[in-house]
C-alpha cells in the first residue's frame, strides 16, 4: 500500500476552497457536457483551426531567417533549445504593444511567461518580501491572483469597486492604504483589471484611471494591471491602459496574455516590469525589475516553451504586429454576444422582483443578483434539473460577499445558445422564488 500523507501536514493552501474554485472554473463544463454553459471564460472555439498552427510556425521561422538573418543552425537552436529565460519574442510583443496600446516598452523590460498566471506569481513573489506586506485587490477579484497570493502566504486586502459597472474605486484604494499603514502594515501593490474585469465585467472610466495613477504615485503602491479583455469592447473605441497613461513614471507593472487574443492552449503571456531596482546589475548600480523576475522564473519554469512562443510570434507577424486589428472579427462576435445576453436578461427578468444585473461595456462577463443563495449546491441543482451552468460569485470575494450573485460568461456560446441558456436560467430562478 502506498504511503499516506495527511492534508494537515501539507501547505495550508491545499485545503483552501479558493484553489478548488480555480479547478471548478476549468472543469465544470466537462462535468455537464449537455448543459448550456455560462461558466468558462474561454474564447469561442470556432475561431481556431488546427491547420493554422503549422502556418504560424512557418511564418515565425521565415522571420528568423529573412528578417533576423539567422542561419539554419541558429534557427534550429532557437526553436529546439531552452532559450532565454526572459523569452524569445519580446521584440515582437513590444512592437505590437506600441501599435495597439501606445505603450513604449523596451524588449529588455519584458519577461515572456507561461500565461499571465505565471506572471502574477513572479510579480507577487518579487514584490512581497515579509509578513507585513499586503496585496490589495479589487473586490470582487479574479481567483487566479488571490490563489497565487495564497500559495505565497501573502495577506490580501479587498478594495471595493465603484458600483456594478465602475471598476476599482481609487478613493477606496487611497483609504485602504492609509488604514493599512496605520495598522503597521506595508501595502505593496494593487491588482486591477481596468477593462471588462473578471468576474464583474466592470470597467474604469478614463478619469478614474488617471485618479488611480495619482493615488499610486502619492502612496508608492505599485499597480499590477492585468489586461486580457481590453480588445473586446462592445464598440471599437478603446480606453487607454494604465500603463500607457503612466508613461515612464514606473507606477504600473503590466500583465498581458495571448490566451484570449491568439491561442489559449499555447499558454503564453508576458510581464512589462520596467521599474528600476537599486543594487541591480546595471552599470549605474540599478537593474530592471524584469531581470529580477527572470531570476525567479529560472527556478520555476526555467523558460516559456520556444515552440509556443514561435506560434504566437507567427500569429503576431501574420497580423502585421497589430493584434487589435487582427481581433476585430472576434470583438464584433463577443460584442454581439454581450448585446444578446443583456437583451435576453431584460426579457426574462425585467418584471422579476429581486433580480438585477449589470451592463458591461464589453468583455466576456456579466453578473446577475438574485434573492436566494447562489452557491455550488444551487448550481448543481440548476445543472442537473435545468441543464444550464453559471459560476457562483462568492469565490471571487476575498473578504466575503457575493452569496446572492452569479457570473454569466457569454464568450463560449452562440447567440442561439445564449437565448436558450437564459430561458433555462429563468426557469431555475422562478423555482427559487417564494410563491405568491
Amino acid at each position: 500500500m502506498s504511503r499516506v500523507l495527511h492534508l494537515a501536514d501539507l501547505h495550508g493552501s491545499l485545503s483552501d476552497p479558493l484553489l478548488d474554485a480555480m479547478t471548478f472554473l476549468n472543469e465544470v463544463t466537462g462535468r455537464y457536457p449537455e448543459a448550456v454553459s455560462f461558466a468558462p471564460g474561454r474564447p469561442y472555439e470556432e475561431f481556431f483551426d488546427p491547420a493554422d498552427i503549422a502556418k504560424h510556425l512557418e511564418t515565425y521561422l521565415r522571420h528568423l531567417r529573412e528578417e533576423r538573418g539567422l542561419t539554419d543552425a541558429r534557427v534550429r537552436q532557437e526553436v529546439f533549445q531552452y532559450g532565454r529565460t526572459k523569452g524569445l519574442i519580446a521584440p515582437l510583443i513590444a512592437r505590437a504593444l506600441a501599435a495597439d496600446e501606445g505603450i513604449d516598452a523596451d524588449p529588455e523590460a519584458l519577461v515572456v511567461t507561461v500565461g499571465a498566471q505565471e506572471g502574477m506569481l513572479l510579480v507577487l513573489r518579487a514584490l512581497c518580501a515579509g509578513p507585513d506586506d499586503v496585496l490589495l485587490v479589487s473586490a470582487p477579484c479574479y481567483v487566479g491572483v488571490t490563489g497565487a497570493a495564497r500559495l505565497l502566504d501573502l495577506t490580501v486586502h479587498p478594495v471595493p469597486e465603484a458600483g456594478p459597472d465602475g471598476g476599482l474605486d481609487p478613493e477606496a484604494l487611497a483609504a485602504a492604504v492609509r488604514d493599512l499603514r496605520a495598522a503597521g502594515k506595508r501595502p505593496r501593490a494593487c491588482y486591477v483589471v481596468p477593462d471588462f474585469a473578471n468576474p464583474s465585467g466592470a470597467s474604469m472610466a478614463e478619469p478614474a484611471r488617471r485618479r488611480l495613477l495619482e493615488v499610486a504615485e502619492e502612496s508608492g503602491v505599485l499597480l499590477i494591471e492585468d489586461n486580457p479583455y481590453g480588445f473586446f469592447g462592445r464598440t471599437a473605441a478603446a480606453r487607454p491602459t494604465l500603463k500607457a497613461l503612466d508613461g515612464d513614471r514606473g507606477n504600473v507593472v503590466y500583465l498581458g496574455s495571448f490566451a484570449k487574443t491568439c491561442f489559449p492552449g499555447a499558454r503564453v503571456g508576458y510581464v512589462i516590469a520596467d521599474q528600476r531596482v537599486a543594487g541591480g546589475a546595471g552599470a549605474d548600480g540599478t537593474g530592471l525589475l524584469a531581470d529580477e523576475l527572470a531570476k525567479l522564473k529560472s527556478m520555476t519554469t526555467v523558460n516559456t516553451s520556444a515552440l509556443s512562443q514561435a506560434v504566437i510570434g507567427g500569429m503576431l507577424l501574420a497580423g502585421g504586429l497589430r493584434l487589435r486589428d487582427a481581433n476585430e472579427p472576434a470583438r464584433r462576435f463577443y460584442a454581439r454576444n454581450m448585446d444578446t445576453l443583456l437583451a435576453e436578461l431584460e426579457t426574462a427578468f425585467r418584471d422579476v422582483p429581486g433580480v438585477s444585473w449589470n451592463h458591461p461595456d464589453g468583455g466576456f462577463f456579466a453578473v446577475v443578483t438574485v434573492p436566494f443563495r447562489a452557491d455550488a449546491q444551487a448550481l448543481d441543482g440548476c445543472a442537473r434539473k435545468h441543464g444550464v451552468l453559471w459560476t457562483p460569485m462568492d469565490g471571487f470575494h476575498p473578504g466575503g460577499g457575493g452569496e446572492h450573485q452569479l457570473r454569466l460568461s457569454c464568450s463560449y456560446l452562440t447567440p442561439q445558445q445564449i437565448a436558450e441558456g437564459v430561458r433555462r436560467l429563468a426557469a431555475f430562478v422562478a423555482e427559487q422564488l417564494p410563491e405568491g
